[in-house]
């Protein structure tokens, strides 16, 4: 029996997730989702400065693409080949999204893969039936519900291979000090331009909090609107849909039909005008020869998968 096969026949679940870990979800799960509450009525009465857009721009950018295209497209479905600096510096900036620690989120989403929209499946929309009532009450699983369930996917049978890489696991543990970075180093910033605690505290809410949660909703609902509605014009053996209000937004994520026909294809939007910022990321990654063995789409493959 190989190694495949016998991570295979491990249980889904390894437990629950302790007390205080658990606690710590709802904290850096509500708190920055208060921040981007407030944003509106803050914006509106103090302004918003030109360099706390920018700053959250900046590290909504460099937080979103360590989760889609370290935490996803490579860590998780393994669209490339990276050199071992690159690995580790992925694994960092996806952790600074505060989407969860790298072991948990990748192994999540492999299970996610494994049973999508069917039993197993850790978020689909469609866990609890078809009718109006049962599909308002997916769609809250879906988006944010399931981050609240305390049982833990079994990272033996999900992860082995990352469970494996001394870096990995090192970066898995950080996930608390790189949590404290993320929001303190905008506030640091944010006082050196400005020279003021004021400039830090602004920078703090609207480069910390309001970014991490916007990245948050954001990611939540790839999971939650793209299994609910859009187009499918690849065959898959779910509801994985195409949703492009959000294709800009996602980096190229809710191109979410094709990749879910082809998990490993390094590009989700295929066709003409389906704007993939995270495929060009990898593209541009692979010309300066940090990454290798990309798996691009083929005419030929795209022709098999097609739903026409």
């Amino acid at each position: 029996m190989d190694a495949t096969e016998t991570a295979s026949r491990r249980p889904l679940l390894s437990g629950r997730r302790p007390l205080a870990p658990h606690l710590s979800v709802y904290v850096f799960i509500l708190g920055p989702f208060l921040g981007l509450l407030a944003a509106v009525p803050i914006a509106w009465g103090w302004g918003l400065l030109w360099w706390d857009a920018l700053l959250a721009i900046g590290w909504y950018v460099l937080t979103i693409l360590g989760v889609t295209v370290g935490y996803h497209r490579y860590f998780t479905h393994g669209a490339f080949r990276a050199k071992r600096w690159l690995r580790i510096t992925l694994a960092v900036v996806g952790s600074m999204a505060v989407q969860g620690p790298i072991l948990h989120w990748v192994s999540d989403h492999r299970r996610h893969h494994a049973f999508a929209d069917r039993e197993g499946d850790p978020h689909s929309p469609w866990a609890f039936g078809t009718s109006p009532a049962a599909l308002v009450r997916g769609f809250w699983h879906a988006h944010l519900g399931w981050v609240f369930d305390r049982d833990l996917t079994n990272q033996q049978r999900f992860v082995p291979d990352l469970l494996a890489d001394k870096d990995i696991r090192l970066i898995h543990r950080l996930f608390g000090p790189l949590t404290v970075l993320t929001f303190a180093l905008p506030a640091l910033i944010g006082g050196l331009i400005t020279g003021t605690w004021w400039g830090a505290a602004t920078a703090f809410f609207w480069a910390g909090l309001v970014r991490v949660a916007f990245g948050h909703h954001v990611t939540w609902s790839v999971n939650s609107i793209c299994h609910l509605v859009g187009e499918r014009p690849f065959r898959s053996r779910d509801k994985a849909a195409n949703f492009w209000p959000l294709a800009v937004l996602s980096m190229g994520e809710s191109w979410h039909n094709l990749h879910h026909a082809d998990p490993t294809c390094a590009r989700h939007g295929v066709r003409p005008g389906q704007i993939d910022i995270s495929a060009r990321l990898i593209w541009i990654f692979e010309k300066f020869g940090w990454v290798s063995h990309v798996r691009w789409p083929t005419p030929q493959r795209l022709a098999r998968l097609s739903a026409q």
